[in-house]
């Protein structure tokens, strides 16, 4: 279900003001390869090549700053979206990736600055945004169990743990009014359900193995959650969570992701330091004491403007970067 998939919902925004082909680097239809990133993209250079002869310019998503050696066939000049976050890890291969790329796009100021301090020049900031328009507030009864709705499902078995699946899953065997709603993507999806039935949680946990309207899914939910151990883990701004705040729902995020940092400053939800059932059930404690201000907040939030300038941001891009090269 590659539309569900938050990257690709970028894609076709943009492909509204750029036109163009999609071709994955990706070497198989299934996730989990183990084939070396070195060699991604190498299998693809026919179409590469092909069209070279009919754009601009080349826009590369992926959740780190890796140099794909692929890049170095390419003679039209490449805009690269760092779509995960940042930190010292990435330093050497940010660095590498500025030999190749005429822009790097980061999301959040922090990864930003992290660029200039590194010695890159081309980094640009700009913001992430969904198309908010499919989204209303419904309020949950005062009597409403608390429901988290997690919305970045694992490609891998590792990121059961990476992305906080088992850490949900455990805290909702803690306490016991605790509901969770999974959006699924059609990937170890018989996995997650082995997980389910083995804390015995069939029936307060519900995973949406489908496309479903996430707007309705949001009207069940006191709070939208995306975990993480690594900042490349999610995207800076996942989607699921600007969705939960388009529906006036609060937030639970990682520390580590990007988003926390406008999270905590703005009052939209919690921040949660580890990915551990103990310090999520202190957080839903905590966003059950405080809903009503917490949901106040999220309904006052700007998600809503950010699409205009999500797609007027990219248009400078693209233009500086084609002008450039002409």
């Amino acid at each position: 279900m590659a539309d569900c998939e938050a990257v690709m919902q970028d894609v076709q925004l943009l492909q509204q003001i750029a036109p163009g082909e999609v071709i994955h680097f990706y070497p198989t239809r299934t996730p989990g390869t183990r084939i070396p990133r070195l060699l991604w993209g190498v299998n693809q250079a026919p179409e590469l090549w092909r069209a070279e002869r009919a754009v601009d310019l080349h826009h590369v998503f992926n959740p780190d700053p890796f140099p794909f050696p692929a890049l170095r066939f390419l003679k039209r000049p490449i805009v690269y979206t760092v779509v995960g976050g940042l930190d010292e890890r990435h330093r050497d291969m940010a660095c590498r990736l500025s030999k190749l790329a005429r822009t790097i796009i980061v999301s959040s100021e922090a990864d930003y600055e992290r660029l200039q301090a590194w010695g890159i020049a081309q980094g640009r900031l700009v913001q992430p945004a969904i198309d908010a328009s499919r989204f209303s507030h419904t309020p949950l009864p005062p009597d409403a169990p608390p429901t988290l709705l997690a919305g970045s499902a694992p490609w891998t078995v590792e990121q059961f743990t990476s992305k906080g699946v088992d850490a949900l899953l455990d805290a909702a065997q803690r306490r016991p009014d605790l509901r969770l709603i999974f959006l699924w993507r059609g990937v170890l999806f018989d996995e997650m359900m082995q997980r389910v039935r083995a804390r015995g949680l069939e029936g307060r946990v519900h995973v949406l193995n489908e496309r479903v309207d996430v707007n309705a899914a949001l009207a069940g939910a006191s709070a939208g959650v995306v975990l993480a151990t690594r900042p490349d883990v999610v995207k800076a701004y996942p989607h699921s969570l600007l969705e939960s705040l388009a529906a006036g729902k609060p937030v639970l995020v990682s520390r580590v992701i990007p988003m926390a940092a406008w999270v905590e400053r703005e009052g939209l939800g919690l921040v949660i330091e580890a990915v551990e059932a103990e310090a999520i059930l202190r957080a839903v404690a905590e966003l059950e004491r405080g809903a009503a201000r917490f949901a106040a907040e999220a309904l006052q939030t700007a998600v809503r403007d950010r699409l205009a300038h999500f797609m007027q941001a990219h248009r400078e891009v693209y233009a500086s970067v084609a002008r450039a090269h002409r």
